[in-house]
């Protein structure tokens, strides 16, 4: 129900053919919702979901219609009228799963409006489908998860599961669609491609296109709000990636998202990633469904292991296994890539003696130097004493390396070769035979070996999900490099060479780190054993929210960060956590900035 119904010189005449809507107006610091009378001429062309212009305290404002044949709030004298129709927008099913999606992270569903709407303005009507959406919903919505290999071509499987009569959502974060776009319409299905790289009227036709049902739409994370009117099968490819999740709240997820889309219309879900993240395995409806062991083994490059702990003194990163390999790739003519990421990543602490990393005995994360020279794990908290776990040692030692340094090291071991480096801010590395740079080269940059320089940055991250998304870097340059067969080649540096994700690629076995995934997931109460929200803003906001909070839920902080403060609130499950941040965050942002992150990938 609205609050308010706008007021600006004289509304609409009444008179009983007069019909009233209610709109959410695209105006992100406004929550309320509106009412609105359609003048005659313009009945036929507004439904629920149709994009409109309305006046709004003298001003003309976009908007969507979100409710139909109401009641207003005011008096009927007062409704104002719509000034125009724009054009279609999002069907009324998927309206409805932007509002559950808005209220289960936390958000505005004003933001998942415009995700779900065409860029540009489509005029022409609704198709008839009311044929093709007759059966929606009278299946039991399914959830399968399976462990592909990340070298394995996928075009099969991916067929396998395209409905044979409705739609079927694909979802990617592959930004090169050429191949499997040509591989499905090869196979005689219509394929609409839906994501944010072609221009804007391109995409405009694609999404009018899928409101005729009966096609695959391919993209990315917003291709879940792809306006189908009879959605049969969702595949989710490496369904832990981050990219699938949106930065900017709400944060949701694509996965999530997807999957209750499916459940209300009782339509497949199907999982695919190297190793199934514990949010998936716990929504699946039956056990994790693995390829034969030829496939597994055969959809991985060689993949060899560096135990920095045995190198020579002095080597640092540059090690003897390193060096010959890179003289044998450039000696074949193929490309090398060096990955270390140094944005954002704390210094390592390492033995001196044994050169082992310091790390937490009860979570795994790198500690860090806290008070009076003592450690502390800065995932959970824990504190102990300043020595080594493995050898006893009391002497560690900090150490960090940048990749523009790293490439004058390598000139000199290489001093015949180009060396380019990349990261974020580089557009173009060249043609350059070997390039070092953070895990952008591996977005970037074709090659068929690819090197790990540090692999225990990422390990040992101070972040609840850093073996997770260590395992999702590996397999991403895996499927760059291409399988052993075809040359395809990885090399991890590492003081930890019995770490679960060292030996889920050298095994090509993703069971012992699922297992130990969730296992940590449930040591530290991390979704989906609970749900979890990161406030951040001035610290009057996050105060004010945890107040709200604390009686009911569990909250570490608020700390300082930056200018304002930060805290983390953990509950036993989403949907109660999204029923308290819908009380307690209007408060908080009453006291001043504040934004919440619910299920935050990087925490």
């Amino acid at each position: 129900m609205s609050e308010a119904t706008p007021h600006a010189g004289e509304g609409s005449a009444p008179n009983e053919r007069t019909r009233y809507i209610r709109v959410a107006v695209d105006l992100t610091a406004v929550e309320r919702e509106f009412d609105y009378s359609i003048p005659a001429d313009l009945v036929a062309s507004v439904r629920v979901g149709t994009i409109v212009r309305v006046p709004l305290h003298g001003r003309s404002v976009r908007g969507w219609v979100v409710d139909d044949d109401v009641v207003p709030d005011a008096a009927v004298g007062r409704v104002l009228a719509i000034s125009k129709v724009v054009g279609a927008g999002p069907p009324a099913d998927v309206l409805d799963l932007c509002r559950w999606t808005a209220h289960r992270w936390a958000g505005r569903p004003v933001a998942l409006y415009r995700a779900a709407s065409p860029p540009n303005a489509v005029r022409e009507p609704w198709p008839e489908v009311g044929a093709l959406a007759a059966d929606a919903g009278s299946n039991e919505s399914r959830v399968e998860v399976i462990a592909w290999p990340p070298a394995a071509d996928r075009r099969d499987l991916i067929a396998e599961h395209i409905a044979a009569d409705g739609s079927t959502l694909v979802l990617t974060t592959e930004r090169r669609l050429g191949g499997l776009v040509r591989d499905l319409e090869r196979r005689g299905h219509r394929v609409l491609v839906l994501r944010s790289d072609p221009d804007d009227a391109a995409r405009t036709r694609a999404w009018s296109a899928a409101r005729r049902g009966g096609v695959v739409v391919v993209g990315g994370r917003t291709a879940v709000w792809a306006p189908v009117p009879d959605l049969e099968s969702v595949v989710v490819l490496d369904e832990g990636d981050e990219a699938l999740q949106e930065e900017r709240a709400p944060t949701w997820h694509a996965r999530d998202v997807a999957i209750e889309r499916a459940r209300r219309v009782g339509a497949l879900v199907v999982l695919v990633a190297p190793v199934p993240s514990p949010e998936a395995a716990a929504a699946s409806t039956r056990d994790v469904v693995r390829p034969d062991g030829s496939v597994e083994r055969g959809g991985w490059p060689q993949v060899d292991v560096v135990d920095l702990r045995e190198e020579p003194p002095g080597n640092g990163l540059l090690s003897d296994a390193l060096a010959r390999t890179l003289h044998q790739v450039i000696d074949r003519g193929d490309r090398a890539v060096c990955v270390l990421n140094r944005k954002g990543r704390a210094k390592l602490l390492t033995c001196l003696t044994c050169s082992t990393v310091a790390g937490c005995e009860r979570c795994g994360s790198a500690v860090v130097e806290g008070e009076d020279a003592a450690l502390v794990c800065p995932r959970c908290a824990l504190p102990r004493p300043r020595i080594c776990l493995a050898c006893l040692g009391t002497k560690l030692r900090s150490s960090r390396l940048g990749i523009q340094k790293l490439r004058d090291s390598l000139a000199a071991l290489l001093p015949r070769t180009e060396i380019a480096w990349l990261d974020a801010s580089v557009d173009d590395p060249g043609t350059a035979p070997v390039v070092v740079g953070t895990e952008a080269a591996l977005h970037r940059v074709d090659a068929r070996f690819v090197a790990f320089l540090d692999l225990d940055q990422e390990l040992f991250a101070p972040r609840v999900r850093a073996a997770q998304q260590a395992a999702a870097l590996i397999a991403r340059a895996a499927r760059g490099v291409g399988a052993r067969a075809r040359g395809g080649r990885l090399l991890l540096q590492t003081r930890t060479p019995e770490h679960d994700v060292v030996a889920f690629a050298r095994s090509a076995d993703p069971e012992p780190l699922m297992r130990a995934e969730r296992e940590r997931r449930e040591l530290l109460s991390f979704p989906p054993a609970g749900a979890v929200a990161e406030l951040v803003g001035e610290s009057g906001a996050v105060e004010q929210t945890v107040l709200a909070l604390r009686r009911d839920f569990r909250v570490i902080g608020p700390s300082e960060q930056g200018a304002g403060s930060s805290a983390l609130v953990f509950a036993s499950d989403p949907d109660a956590l999204a029923d308290a941040l819908a009380v307690a965050q209007p408060l908080g942002r009453a006291a001043g900035r504040l934004r919440v992150a619910v299920d935050p990938p990087r925490v």
